[in-house]
């Protein structure tokens, strides 16, 4: 059983009310903490029938009382998990080997070559809306890091909005204190981190988190599986790639109105759905990053749908003889053919720029054979200007010509065009070979 087990029981539990723990609790919970052959739940299990608890404990408890009325106007919670917890596919641990250099193929912020995960913090924040702003705030604060031999996630929830400002103010002490060396997000850079950064400064804090190497992994997520699979969300990709079992616990849209209705009415069960959903997102980041970080992996088992993936994220870092490596180790899996047909267009592309002319040729068959004309341009264009063979480029040109009969006047205008300066190079070809003695 692995963290599902715990993140599950916390749901159902609704962050129940905390007690202060007796020694004999304390003295048991320590036993069972150095047991990692039990999950957390079976952990807890034990625990209430040594000690005869009434009441549901969740290690460690948080430092404050969490009442099912209106709770208090700001709270600091923090779960810990072991490093051999799994999540999904992976344990927690993983994320530990992550090496430098893969953090910054994925990041291209060139910092991360010195850095690994162990230092970072795990970023995810619940706000007040959608599409940021000033009158945006950010209600509840998730952070994953590591410390101490475990992954923790501590979460600052804004009970009170005239609590604001001490929140951010104990927020810039966190991150202080942490002493974080970069950050890691999912669309942080458009969101995350523009929201936070605009609340630090209403209230004149510095927020030293912007200087910090950062890794928004939703660009290196598009480059490595938007071709795979139908969406990016880090919901989906949590399910399909990461492997975990987790629900659409609670839409994002809904979050806003279950905070307004929370702050009318001091419902904190209203909360407990948005704690567990934040919990889970960054749960998710992690898994996510290391699932990425697997694909670069060298010699690893890879399908080819993730071999064109890994191919894009080196073509962005301009590393054509990499990508091109693993494009036509991809070609030669099994593909689908929108996504072969992709593949051939990028290495086409890269040939055509090292005049790798045999190599350009044979993949522009292939794909005018699709009915683009697009690539008999390219062929009529090589067979012009490179090889000299007006012959061979007016008869794809008219080939050309016919494809693109019923794709707009602009290739119809550059066919036309071309076929009227071959026919005439042809013609005077013709004349110069009848006046040669």
């Amino acid at each position: 059983m692995g963290i599902k087990d715990e993140l599950d029981f916390l749901k159902k539990s609704k962050g129940a009310r905390v007690r202060p723990r007796s020694a004999s609790v304390e003295q048991a919970w320590s036993r069972l903490s150095g047991n990692d052959g039990l999950s957390v739940k079976e952990k807890l299990e034990k625990l209430i029938t040594l000690t005869g608890a009434k009441t549901t404990v969740k290690p460690p408890a948080p430092a404050v009382e969490i009442d099912r009325g209106r709770g208090e106007p700001l709270l600091f919670l923090e779960h810990p998990y072991p490093l051999r917890t799994k999540y999904g596919r992976h344990r927690l641990e993983e994320a530990l080997a992550v090496k430098g250099e893969v953090l910054f193929r994925l990041s291209h912020d060139v910092d991360f070559e010195e850095l690994d995960l162990s230092t970072a913090l795990f970023l995810d924040l619940e706000t007040t809306g959608l599409s940021g702003g000033t009158g945006t705030v950010p209600f509840l604060v998730g952070m994953g890091y590591f410390r101490d031999g475990r992954f923790n996630i501590g979460q600052f929830f804004l009970g009170e909005l005239g609590e604001e400002e001490r929140m951010i103010r104990d927020l810039g002490r966190f991150f202080k204190d942490m002493d974080f060396r970069s950050v890691v997000t999912y669309n942080g850079k458009a969101f995350d981190l523009p929201l936070l950064e605009t609340r630090f400064i209403m209230f004149r804090e510095p927020l030293g988190l912007s200087r910090l190497p950062h890794l928004d992994l939703l660009y290196p997520a598009r480059r490595l599986w938007k071709h795979k699979h139908d969406s990016c969300r880090l919901f989906h990709l949590a399910q399909q790639i990461v492997q975990a079992d987790r629900d659409e616990d609670i839409p994002s849209a809904e979050i806003p109105f279950r905070y307004f209705d929370y702050l009318r009415n001091g419902d904190f069960s209203l909360i407990d759905p948005i704690l567990y959903h934040n919990q889970e997102d960054i749960l998710s980041l992690l898994g996510l990053v290391i699932s990425a970080a697997v694909l670069f992996v060298e010699d690893g088992e890879i399908d080819a749908l993730d071999m064109f993936g890994v191919g894009k994220v080196y073509e962005s870092h301009g590393d054509m003889e990499r990508s091109t490596a693993f494009y036509e180790r991809a070609l030669a899996g099994d593909l689908p053919d929108e996504v072969a047909a992709a593949v051939k267009h990028r290495l086409s592309t890269h040939f055509k720029k090292s005049e790798d002319w045999d190599k350009a040729l044979s993949l522009w068959r292939d794909l005018s054979a699709r009915g683009d004309p697009a690539y008999y341009r390219d062929m009529a264009i090589y067979f012009e200007h490179k090889a000299k063979d007006y012959v061979q480029a007016r008869r794809i040109a008219e080939e050309g010509l016919a494809v693109a009969i019923d794709l707009g006047a602009k290739l119809r205008e550059d066919f036309a065009r071309r076929l009227d300066r071959l026919n005439a190079k042809i013609a005077r070809s013709g004349n110069a070979k009848r006046r040669v003695p």
